[in-house]
């Protein structure tokens, strides 16, 4: 994980979604423009016989008099019946057409390093 927001988003994203039912997390490349940070992560959550599929993504100041300003995101963007998410993964990567395709984490590892993230 190539980013100093990803602990912060994953405390962000834990204080709206329980992350003991959070079963994938894939992270695309953080990028950094002009003394910030961008990152996107996609989350699959199992919600009874449906999948529902979230992004979020951050922004930190890593940079500037802004420094440590961080601002994140969180949004469901769909939902499909559990076993779909292989077909789900094979879309979401033909839309995307990035030559740096979405790294899987394990959702444990990921919020690990939520607890030792600076307050929001």
């Amino acid at each position: 994980m190539n980013g100093f927001g990803w602990p912060r988003l994953a405390s962000s994203v834990a204080e709206q979604i329980p992350p003991a039912e959070v079963d994938g997390v894939w992270l695309f490349s953080a990028l950094r423009h002009e003394g910030q940070e961008w990152g996107t992560a996609v989350l699959s959550r199992v919600d009874g016989d449906r999948r529902r599929i979230y992004t979020a993504r951050y922004m930190l100041a890593v940079k500037g008099k802004e420094r440590g300003r961080f601002e994140a995101s969180v949004e469901e963007v769909g939902s499909a019946p559990v076993e779909a998410l292989a077909q789900l993964l094979q879309d979401v990567q033909r839309r995307i057409d990035d030559e740096h395709p979405p790294v899987p984490v394990p959702p444990e590892d990921w919020f690990a390093g939520a607890a030792d993230a600076p307050p929001r």
